[in-house]
């Protein structure tokens, strides 16, 4: 009689691991539907849910079976489905909506990880690899009509940011503030919420600046901050005592990255700060939930426009390189805010502060 093994003994976290993609295509398909959409004012039966979306009704119960052990939703004994806490982040209504990251995801950026393993084999970029100029990649974003929905992703996430970066970093003395690749604009509104005195503006793209107006104005902070058009590759606005960068330089190499920093310094003059908003990878990795955040996401600029996130020690060459001084590396949330001065023709910072990481 053949021997078979104790189902306990299947390694069965790492088929659970291996099933990730169907994860995110359930909850992507649920989020494309309007699902969570629907449930916002109470529970409702697949039959009803079918009608509202102009589903198949079988097809849709069983997805919605999917949602209920992922734990986004519940089913009641009376068959109706409900949002869980988890799942009221998913309606586009939600105060702090992941639809626009989950639609982002499970779309444009899971149909790019397919090709992850011809960035592996060739250490090439997506764009690399079709023949395009990896500088362009947000202006071809725009071609395919994706400008859009990154934008609005982007704010998503950093809504989630934004207030512990606010939080923990002293902004206090700092008259004016330019966001070079802000985007839309959330992280710097919810800072001038927070410092009723300062004034901003947004540099980026000209393809942002609709948004980003927008959103300013709708955030109550419009009067105080402006829109800059421009290409961080070529120049960086001056008249700010302080710049910040969320999320910007690990898109890209070092070499371009020392191009946008070196922008940065010849647009500040001592005793002027740099701020960059970013993830800090571990020296060595370790089985734990940031770590794997950190490394998931390093592979994301591998395969997106060839950046990488970065160690304190890899910053800090990347900040003298681009004539700065790492002064203190702040907690905030999953991200860290890293601040610089500019460094003085004697190769030292006019700050007094001493590095400090905390």
């Amino acid at each position: 009689m053949a021997s078979h093994p104790r189902f306990d003994a299947w390694p069965s976290a790492l088929l659970d691991m291996m099933a990730g993609h169907r994860v995110t295509a359930v909850i992507y398909v649920a989020a494309c539907l309007g699902i969570p959409d629907e449930l916002v004012a109470g529970p409702r039966t697949s039959a009803d849910l079918a009608r509202r979306t102009g589903a198949h009704e079988p097809s849709l119960r069983r997805l919605l079976r999917a949602l209920v052990t992922l734990g986004v939703c519940t089913e009641s004994q009376q068959h109706a489905f409900e949002l869980t806490a988890l799942g009221r982040y998913l309606p586009g209504s939600a105060r702090q909506s992941l639809k626009p990251w989950v639609l982002l995801e499970g779309g444009f950026l899971r149909h790019s990880w397919g090709s992850l393993i011809d960035s592996i084999r060739t250490g090439k970029t997506e764009p690399e690899l079709a023949g395009r100029d990896v500088e362009k990649g947000f202006e071809h974003l725009a071609e395919l009509g994706n400008a859009p929905p990154f934008n609005e992703a982007m704010v998503a996430l950093t809504r989630f940011v934004a207030p512990a970066v606010a939080g923990a970093y002293d902004f206090t003395g700092i008259g004016k503030l330019i966001d070079v690749g802000g985007g839309h604009g959330e992280l710097l509104s919810v800072i001038l919420t927070a410092y009723p005195s300062l004034r901003g503006a947004i540099f980026d793209l000209p393809l942002c600046g609709e948004g980003a107006r927008r959103h300013l104005t709708e955030a109550g902070v419009g009067e105080r901050c402006e829109f800059l058009a421009g290409n961080f590759f070529e120049s960086v606005p001056s008249g700010a005592d302080a710049l910040i960068l969320k999320s910007v330089i690990h898109d890209w190499d070092d070499e371009r990255s020392v191009k946008i920093l070196a922008n940065c310094r010849r647009a500040l003059g001592p005793p002027g700060k740099l701020l960059l908003v970013e993830r800090i990878m571990p020296d060595a990795s370790e089985l734990s939930a940031e770590h794997r955040a950190n490394v998931l996401s390093d592979l994301n600029m591998l395969r997106g426009l060839g950046g990488s996130e970065r160690t304190e020690h890899e910053f800090r060459e990347l900040l003298t390189k681009s004539g700065f001084m790492m002064t203190r590396v702040v907690a905030a949330g999953p991200m860290k805010v890293i601040e610089a001065t500019v460094r003085t023709p004697e190769g030292t910072s006019r700050s007094t502060c001493a590095m400090v990481s905390r």
